[in-house]
């Protein structure tokens, strides 16, 4: 079963109303290379005990699984609001929000960064699953727009993700967020990469954008999913491997 050692939950400024939580990989029943709460129906784990697995996530987070709205991730920008009359749509989407209560919003990464934002009173809810594509291309804003709250007065939490130790990536892709963003050249190093490659940064990539977006409260990071086979499932690392999940609802 599921621990509460097993989940990580963040430390912000939000009302008690709020409830989030990301899975490690522990507490499960899927077998190698899943093994143990994999919670992707995509992955080529057996689709039985990923059912077992969710229902395993629900019942510690004192919810039907039902109510938790998980999304077809497609490393693009859409973001999707979430109530009870769609919540078994699974939209193609990497972003969704809440104003119901009893909704969970769902990200499923292992390496990708998941995003988890909160008005502090309790009003609305949202998760962003901000790979480097998504993150780029907008994810964050399009999350913070649709949301329709003062940026001020948003909270935001970084659920685990590759850290800045292991992410080496393309001239193309440093070259993409600096474009956009003349500050995200601090994100970008080349001590440790290949030649002509860069590693970077992507926490610290999306407390750039959130900033430019007008949310400076920024909670979490520091973890990396590569670095830590015991709790994490890694794509990177593992190619093959399952997915964990970041929560944020309304109670």
């Amino acid at each position: 079963m599921i621990s509460d050692s097993d989940l990580l939950r963040p430390d912000w400024s939000v009302s008690a109303q709020v409830r989030a939580l990301s899975t490690t990989r522990k507490g499960g029943v899927s077998q190698s290379p899943w093994q143990s709460l994999n919670l992707g129906g995509h992955v080529g784990d057996n689709s039985a005990d990923v059912a077992r697995n969710r229902q395993r996530l629900a019942s510690v987070m004192g919810i039907e699984s039902g109510q938790i709205g998980w999304l077809n991730q497609v490393h693009g920008t859409r973001a999707v609001e979430l109530t009870s009359n769609n919540l078994n749509d699974c939209p193609d989407a990497d972003a969704s929000f809440t104003r119901e209560r009893g909704v969970v919003c769902a990200i499923l990464t292992a390496d990708c960064l998941p995003v988890m934002l909160a008005d502090r009173s309790g009003a609305v809810v949202g998760a962003a699953h901000a790979g480097w594509r998504s993150l780029c291309g907008g994810v964050l804003e399009n999350l913070i727009e649709a949301m329709a709250v003062e940026q001020s007065e948003l909270v935001a939490w970084f659920g685990p993700s590759i850290g800045p130790a292991n992410f080496e990536v393309g001239p193309e892709v440093q070259a993409a967020f600096v474009e956009q963003q003349a500050e995200s050249a601090s994100a970008f190093c080349t001590q440790g990469a290949r030649p002509g490659h860069f590693i970077a940064d992507i926490y610290e990539l999306a407390r750039l954008r959130l900033t430019r977006a007008g949310v400076t409260d920024i909670h979490g990071g520091g973890l990396c999913t590569v670095g830590d086979s015991e709790r994490f499932y890694s794509y990177r690392r593992d190619g093959q491997t399952g997915r964990m999940a970041t929560l944020v609802w309304l109670d």
